[in-house]
């Protein structure tokens, strides 16, 4: 579904993707693993097109898009939920689903997502009259999931679902990824917590300062020595 060959991006000066190169295949999980700065989340906003590659290119269902504006990326079925999930915060939890049904017309499918991204996230259904910036850390992450559902992508970009949530919410939100994924949605998953996205994903690969040193399965990764060490705590 999504091929990425020699990807190269820069900030400035600054060569944060050297060469990368990965794909995830229609229907999978694939996690991209790796500690702060190593380039996971440049990694995704150069696929969803909000950073621009200097060399390189990403294909999507055999289409290149490497030059297609981040703003059409939607139509072609991508969806990213970003890190520190950016919900409109002035807007309701209804509004902000309303919001990620915006370029679609067929209006009963879009009232008929939006019952399945209640059935998904109940506490949403509760709280859709409440403003979303008084949600609770985990309430504005099944929200910005919730959003990108409405959507209705092909391929889910994850960043960090799990930052700064407690544990049982945590257990939550990935037990709800792997749910979505049988719904049919592939998912391409940048996470910190290397042992729960491994334990959910079907391969994965481990960037180091914008390279990737190793990739495999979940299970290669899980019990790789190198991997263990560093990612897993021992």
């Amino acid at each position: 579904m999504l091929k990425v060959k020699d990807l190269n991006v820069y900030y400035g000066k600054i060569h944060a993707i050297k060469g990368i190169t990965f794909e995830v295949n229609d229907g999978e999980i694939v996690t991209l693993i790796g500690a702060n700065g190593a380039g996971k989340t440049t990694t995704l906003q150069t696929v969803s097109g909000l950073l621009r590659a200097e060399k390189g290119i990403i294909s999507f269902q055999g289409e290149d898009i490497s030059k297609v504006k981040p703003y059409q990326i939607p139509d072609l079925g991508i969806a990213h939920v970003p890190e520190g999930r950016q919900v409109f915060a002035e807007m309701t939890v209804y509004e902000n689903l309303v919001m990620g049904a915006f370029i679609r017309k067929d209006k009963r499918e879009i009232a008929q997502d939006m019952e399945m991204v209640f059935n998904y996230f109940p506490r949403l259904k509760e709280r859709s009259k409440q403003i979303a910036g008084t949600l609770s850390g985990g309430e504005q992450q099944m929200l910005a999931i919730g959003r990108a559902l409405m959507t209705r992508p092909k391929l889910l970009l994850l960043d960090e679902p799990s930052m700064g949530l407690a544990p049982i919410l945590v257990d939550e939100i990935f037990s709800m990824i792997q749910t979505i994924n049988s719904a049919g949605t592939t998912i391409l998953l940048v996470e910190q917590n290397a042992n729960k996205a491994l334990r959910i994903a079907n391969r994965g690969y481990v960037l180091e300062t914008g390279k990737i040193k190793l990739h495999g399965t979940s299970e290669e990764l899980l019990t790789n020595d190198e991997v263990r060490t560093a990612y897993l705590g021992g």
